[in-house]
């Protein structure tokens, strides 16, 4: 409710335009009368006090939401009844961390992500998954390089309705950027340790593995906090399970 200070006309407000002659206000007093004034500087009372009204300004557009893993978020959205194909990863701290990033993506697209303990009876896991067109096969290795063990593996379990693929991260906690965590860069562990006992050692973490995978985790929110390496190669599994589908 303002008044027009030359007429003293009062009421609500309830337009504002911008004309030929310049932004004008429309009031309303309380038998439902409309008058047209030009909104000048300083020409309404409000509550007593002079005012200049001006015309509000629009919102910007927002910005389309995003999921964490960077994919166009779709509100709403129900999960996908599960697929047949799967994904597989090497362990629990694997799999949540897809979860943290893809869980959004993966329950739309309907893709499900189990864990192995290791990958030693891979090749077991695939013959009785019986993977098909319909029913592909996915699965995450860890420190996946030249010459290892879990580079033979991969190649006896390939085909064309299972993809391996890995990263070279002597475990997935590496695959979290350094910067994201406060920290200058993941320790080096003299061979023959225990890896994760011996990162907590050098960064001076308490030795409880489960708490520094938990403060790792917390730390991750979106993509923006993961490694290259492993973010490619997730996103080459959803690809390869959800094909055609």
């Amino acid at each position: 409710m303002v008044e027009e200070i030359s007429t003293g006309f009062c009421g609500a407000v309830i337009r504002c335009e911008k004309t030929a002659q310049g932004p004008t206000v429309t009031l309303e007093d309380r038998f439902g009368k409309h008058r047209v004034f030009p909104m000048e500087p300083r020409g309404f009372l409000l509550e007593g006090r002079v005012v200049t009204l001006v015309r509000p300004q629009s919102p910007a557009p927002a910005a389309p939401r995003r999921t964490a893993s960077g994919s166009l978020a779709v509100p709403g959205a129900r999960a996908r009844v599960a697929r047949a194909g799967r994904i597989y990863v090497e362990g629990r701290h694997d799999a949540e961390l897809v979860e943290r990033v893809w869980g959004d993506d993966l329950r739309i697209e309907g893709v499900v992500v189990e864990y192995l303990e290791g990958i030693d009876d891979l090749p077991a896991i695939v013959r009785s998954f019986a993977p098909g067109p319909d029913a592909r096969l996915g699965v995450l290795v860890d420190h996946l390089v030249p010459g290892s063990k879990e580079s033979r593996i991969a190649a006896e379990v390939t085909g064309e309705h299972v993809l391996v693929v890995g990263h070279p991260f002597i475990d997935v906690w590496e695959a979290v950027k350094p910067s994201s965590l406060g920290i200058a860069g993941w320790p080096r562990v003299p061979r023959g340790q225990d890896w994760k006992t011996g990162v907590c050692r050098a960064l001076g973490w308490p030795p409880n593995t489960g708490a520094a995978w938990q403060r790792i985790l917390g730390a991750v929110s979106s993509y923006k906090d993961l490694e290259p390496e492993l973010l490619g190669r997730v996103e080459e599994l959803i690809d390869f399970v959800t094909v055609g589908n």
